[in-house]
């Protein structure tokens, strides 16, 4: 500003045309003349791109295993839903003829070292809360919800419905007299609560399942790692213990 400005409007427009095509502009409009108001054209997918774009997008999920043995073999085999996690699936154990059956969600970090649930300080406080109760690991059925630990520690939200799905089944096909379920996505997946909601009360819960309805007795207490932090909390878990094996021989 304040000073002539003698600019030379052929050649700074020559020079602008030049750095367009030199980056492989060679047309300012279309050919073809466009309407910039119309809505744009849905594209045509023919049937059979259809088809695989929803084979993609929805993976075929197979039946699950209708007896017990078969459902523990496809349940540490390569179709498992964490089949593609690292580390050693931790399976089940104890006695799956037993009156309870306890439903934990992850193997904790001490258990990879020790290939069994509960392990470590959590463990040593698990076996006492059973044999407070006249139980031991040998005369209870002990089932995590996921055979190995996830990188974040918790069940992520995208496959917790089918590893819900599994649980259920699985608790399906045992049919135990009474089901202790341990933290809150055991809850949620066998009463719909968190534990804080769901504890206190004995939940008959129905497991239709495309089998012989199955009813079973629901106790949701916490997990012993929960107990550890908060000690104040033991005093309400030994009460959840207590309606547990009420009615139940020894």
């Amino acid at each position: 500003m304040g000073a002539d400005q003698n600019i030379d409007w052929r050649m700074a427009a020559a020079s602008a045309l030049e750095w367009w095509r030199d980056a492989g502009i060679d047309s300012l409009v279309d050919e073809a003349p466009r309407d910039w108001t119309a809505a744009p054209v849905a594209p045509v997918v023919v049937p059979e791109q259809r088809a695989r774009v929803a084979a993609v997008a929805e993976p075929a999920v197979l039946p699950l295993p209708r007896t017990l043995e078969d459902f523990l073999t496809w349940r540490a085999g390569d179709d498992a839903p964490e089949a593609d996690w690292r580390g050693d699936p931790i399976g089940a154990s104890g006695d799956p003829s037993a009156d309870i059956m306890i439903l934990t969600d992850v193997p904790d970090r001490e258990d990879g070292d020790s290939g069994s649930l509960f392990g470590g300080p959590v463990g040593k406080l698990f076996d006492r809360m059973l044999a407070a109760i006249g139980r031991s690991r040998e005369s209870v059925y002990i089932v995590p919800m996921c055979s190995k630990r996830p990188t974040a520690g918790r069940i992520a939200p995208e496959i917790e419905q089918r590893i819900v799905e599994v649980a259920r089944h699985h608790v399906a096909l045992v049919k135990p007299m009474r089901l202790l379920v341990l933290g809150n996505a055991p809850s949620r997946a066998l009463t719909g609560m968190d534990v804080a909601h769901a504890r206190g009360s004995l939940h008959p819960i129905n497991l239709e399942d495309a089998m012989p309805a199955v009813t079973v007795d629901v106790v949701a207490s916490f997990h012993p790692r929960l107990l550890l932090e908060r000690p104040a909390d033991k005093a309400r878990a030994w009460k959840d213990l207590q309606m547990l094996i009420a009615g139940l021989s020894a």
